[in-house]
C-alpha cells in the first residue's frame, strides 16, 4: 500500500504498537528471497516487482487455501540456518520501523526440517535472532510456536514438547494453524495443547477464518484457548459473542489477510467494528506484512476509514493487545505504562 499523508496515518504511524498475530514465513522482504533463493538454489523470480507479486497474495476471489498457498516459496527459502536467521532479524527491523514496539512471532518450526535442522535447531535459530535484533532494536519479542492440524498427533505434541523446552529462549505461546476445512477438529490435538499448557505456554490457535455461521470457533472452545487467531465468523452468532465475552477470550483479527483468505468479500464488509462495539475482547494485527502487503500503521488506517473505528476504539484494542499478550507481567506493566504516557497528551485517543 502506499503511504497516506493524513494527519491519522502520521499519527498512526507515530503511535507505539503491539502486534499478536504475525507469522514469520509471511513477512520476507523481496530483495532478500531473491538472494536466498539464488544462494540455495531454489527457482524463484529473479526481479523485485516479479518476487513482490509472487509473495503476495491475491485479494480477489480470496480463499484459505489459495492464501495458503502464498507460503510454498517463502517455506522453501527457509530451510537453513542463514534464510532463518536473516529473516527473523529483518522481520524485527521492519517492525520496529513501524514503532511495533512489541510483537509476537509465529511460525510452525516442524515446516522448516527439509535440510536436516531439528525441532529445537529451528527454535533456537529464530530465538537467537529475534533476541539480538529485539534488542538492537529496542523492542520485545515473545515467539508463538505453531503446530499444523494436518501433521499427526505424535509430531504436534513433539513441538509443543520442544516450544515448551524453549521457554527460556523467549517463546511464550502455542498456536494450531492449517486448513480448516479438512481438518477441522482440533481436539484431535488435545494432548499437544495440554503439554503446552502445563508447561506455561499461553494457548492461541487459528480458526474462525472460513465464511462459517461459527461452527468451527465453537469447536476451538473446547481446547480451552486464550485467544483466538482470527475468529471473524463469531460474529454471526450473539450467543457465541457472549461466550467469548464471559471466558474473556481474546480474537486476533487480521482484516486484510480475512479478505484474502475469502472470510469477508470486501475490508468493508469486515465485523471488526461489530465485534468492538459488542464487547468482544479485539486486537488488529497484519498476519503477513509481505503475504498481505500491508504494514500495521497501514492496517489500522484502513480500518478507521473503511470500518470506521474511531480512534479511542482503535486505541483501546492496542492496549488491550498489551494486556492479552503472552509476556511477563513486569515487561507487560512497562510498556503500559510507556504506551499511557505517550497517549496521555493526545485527546483524540481518550
Amino acid at each position: 500500500m502506499s503511504a497516506p499523508s493524513s494527519a491519522v496515518a502520521r499519527l498512526l504511524h507515530a503511535m507505539p504498537k503491539a502486534e499478536l498475530h504475525l507469522h514469520l514465513d509471511g513477512c520476507l522482504r523481496p530483495n532478500t528471497a531473491i538472494e536466498l533463493a539464488q544462494r540455495h538454489g531454489i527457482d524463484a523470480p529473479h526481479t523485485w516487482h516479479d518476487m513482490f507479486d509472487t509473495l503476495v497474495a491475491a485479494a480477489h476471489p480470496g480463499s484459505q487455501a489459495a492464501l495458503l498457498k502464498s507460503f510454498e516459496l517463502p517455506l522453501a527459502l527457509m530451510q537453513w540456518e542463514d534464510s532463518l536467521a536473516r529473516i527473523a532479524t529483518e522481520l524485527v527491523e521492519d517492525k520496529a520501523a513501524d514503532r511495533v514496539r512489541y510483537m509476537e512471532v509465529k511460525w510452525a518450526p516442524a515446516f522448516h526440517r527439509a535440510q536436516g535442522l531439528s525441532l529445537d535447531e529451528v527454535i533456537g535459530i529464530v530465538a537467537s535472532a529475534t533476541a539480538h535484533a529485539a534488542e538492537r532494536c529496542g523492542v520485545e519479542v515473545r515467539l508463538c510456536v505453531v503446530a499444523i492440524r494436518a501433521h499427526d498427533v505424535a509430531t504436534n505434541v513433539e513441538v509443543a514438547r520442544a516450544a515448551v523446552r524453549h521457554r527460556a529462549n523467549g517463546v511464550t505461546g502455542f498456536d494450531l494453524a492449517g486448513h480448516e476445512a479438512s481438518h477441522p477438529d482440533p481436539t484431535v490435538h488435545a494432548e499437544a495443547f495440554d503439554v503446552a499448557r502445563a508447561g506455561g505456554l499461553g494457548i492461541t490457535l487459528h480458526t474462525g477464518e472460513l465464511p462459517d455461521d461459527g461452527a468451527l470457533v465453537w469447536r476451538a472452545l473446547q481446547v480451552r484457548p486464550q485467544r483466538i487467531a482470527h475468529g471473524a465468523s463469531a460474529a454471526a452468532d450473539p450467543k457465541l459473542l457472549d461466550e467469548l465475552i464471559a471466558r474473556n477470550i481474546t480474537l486476533d483479527l487480521c482484516p486484510t489477510s480475512n479478505v484474502q483468505a475469502g472470510t469477508v468479500a470486501t475490508f468493508a464488509e469486515h465485523p471488526l467494528p461489530q465485534l468492538v462495539r459488542a464487547g468482544v475482547p479485539v486486537t488488529i494485527n497484519t498476519d503477513d506484512t509481505t503475504i498481505s502487503d500491508v504494514t500495521l500503521s497501514e492496517e489500522w488506517l484502513a480500518c478507521v476509514d473503511e470500518l470506521g473505528l474511531t480512534l479511542p476504539e482503535l486505541w483501546a484494542c492496542n492496549l488491550h493487545a498489551l494486556r492479552a499478550a503472552f509476556v511477563d507481567q513486569p515487561t507487560q506493566a512497562r510498556l503500559l505504562d510507556e504506551f499511557h504516557a505517550w497517549a496521555r497528551p493526545l485527546p483524540e485517543l481518550h
